[in-house]
């Protein structure tokens, strides 16, 4: 009924799986069984689908949507029953399909415990606030009552726009904490350490990094110095502060990984460890996980079309990645961090890992957006495959070893993995501080394969000055 009075939607027709309903008339409209909409939408020139189930799960929406794929229309969503009963939505507030819905991962209700437990009340620091996990972690962090947060970044733009977004969020609180933006590098120890005496900090979420593979790859010594000596730093700023709790975020690519960013990401994991037998007071764990996405399907078309754009420098249809939300990504990663005693690693479950190639296609189709092929050659995107880019892997693992067990939330796991003697781990510590100041890529990567297991250099075929030469050049 509300649609009837909407200026920009007019119902043609219902479809509905029951049986009983099905033949019967509804404001004047038949209603028709599932495996009559393609014809119901070429008679009646339809331009989009309402999915009007507010009770239905993310599962069960993944399901329906799975069988409206190839239809040449959009797809919107009705509110969620809370949503409508909370009073936040109207049933006539639509929205596009998201990811959320596609990926079908039904959300788990948060323990309040884990989500209080290393923010209320505390000074807490997001490294990388500016970044999309350390957004995200800011926007969940401000609503569970902090005394103070401290956002560090060392984009200015990225600062400001996180900063500006939070003093907004600020106004519609009861007590709202004490908001710091601070410029700088994780690379500056003793600025690190300033900060944190000077704020108080007790609880910090180290998400700052050089993430994307292909530029760690033609740059490993800023991977070196950002991604270990950066954490380290930070690391040793928390632990001669007494940070009480201080969590790392780590990746899926750092599991026997085949490039240079997931090696630096693995090496920051050993300095950790290695740290937390050390006499310090500091909590720290580890918090791994595969990529995250935007919810919005409008966000994460952008991300679709570089993939075809980016086909053609190289993908494979075979490749599969662990998919999450980034919203859902935080949320886990702060309960995670408060279950820590020390030396952790937590995983996070990903479900299972996603055909990307079958998600771009149906992220395509379900926008409203045709696929184009030799069947379709007047289609809006073309995905083209040559093959896997330099330091990809076709599928992710998330579990060193073989070992893991359950903690209180059902969607984080506990990893028990083999470390390294700290000794050691200072020893590779000191040889790249070395191989960096003199700029020996050579070095550099016979110290990443020598100390994280599994890794044999993205280009093992070649010699030291082939190395060199291609590095120097990139």
């Amino acid at each position: 009924m509300a649609l009837r009075h909407d200026p920009e939607y007019s119902p043609v027709a219902f479809v509905d799986d029951n049986t009983e309903l099905q033949g019967s008339v509804v404001l004047g409209l038949k209603v028709s069984a599932p495996d009559q909409l393609a014809r119901l939408l070429e008679r009646n020139q339809a331009e989009a689908v309402l999915l009007a189930i507010p009770s239905a799960s993310r599962r069960q929406r993944r399901n329906i949507l799975s069988r409206l794929t190839g239809l040449p229309v959009r797809l919107m969503v009705m509110p969620s029953l809370t949503e409508l009963a909370s009073g936040t939505k109207r049933i006539d507030d639509l929205r596009a399909v998201d990811v959320e819905d596609i990926l079908g991962r039904d959300p788990i209700k948060p323990h309040p415990v884990l989500l209080a437990a290393c923010i209320r009340n505390k000074a807490v620091l997001v490294t990388g606030a500016g970044g999309s996990i350390g957004t995200e972690l800011c926007r969940q962090i401000i609503q569970l009552g902090p005394r103070r947060l401290v956002l560090f970044e060392v984009s200015e733009f990225a600062l400001y726009r996180i900063e500006q977004e939070l003093r907004t969020l600020c106004k519609s609180l009861a007590h709202p904490p004490e908001l710091i933006a601070v410029l700088g590098s994780i690379s500056h120890r003793k600025r690190m350490k300033i900060i944190m005496q000077q704020y108080r900090v007790q609880t910090v979420y180290h998400t700052a990094a050089y993430k994307h593979v292909t530029i760690v790859e033609a740059n490993p010594i800023e991977g070196v110095q950002n991604n270990i000596f950066g954490t380290y730093y930070t690391a040793l700023a928390a632990a001669e502060t007494n940070v009480e709790t201080f969590v790392f975020i780590s990746t899926d690519k750092a599991v026997r990984p085949s490039n240079v960013m997931g090696a630096t990401k693995r090496l920051a994991e050993l300095v950790l460890q290695g740290m937390t037998r050390q006499a310090y007071r500091t909590r720290f764990c580890i918090v791994r996980f595969g990529n995250v996405l935007a919810s919005s399907v409008r966000l994460y078309l952008c991300f679709v079309n570089r993939f075809a754009e980016g086909a053609r420098n190289g993908l494979d249809p075979e490749v599969t990645r662990y998919l999450m939300t980034i919203p859902e990504a935080a949320q886990l990663v702060i309960q995670a961090g408060s279950m820590a005693q020390g030396g952790e690693v937590f995983l996070l479950d990903m479900g299972e890992p996603v055909k990307i190639v079958d998600l771009a296609r149906r992220l395509i189709e379900l926008s409203g957006l045709r696929l184009r092929d030799e069947h379709n050659p007047d289609g809006d995107i073309e995905i083209v495959f040559t093959g896997l880019r330099s330091g990809e892997k076709l599928h992710e693992e998330l579990l060193i070893g073989d070992v893991n067990e359950p903690t209180d939330h059902p969607m984080i796991k506990r990893a028990h993995e083999e470390s390294l003697p700290w000794l050691q781990v200072q020893r590779t510590l000191e040889r790249l501080t070395q191989a960096s100041k003199h700029f020996d890529y050579t070095l550099i990567d016979e110290l990443l394969r020598e100390t994280v297991a599994g890794y044999c250099g993205a280009h093992p075929e070649e010699d030291a000055e082939d190395i060199r030469q291609r590095q120097m050049s990139g």
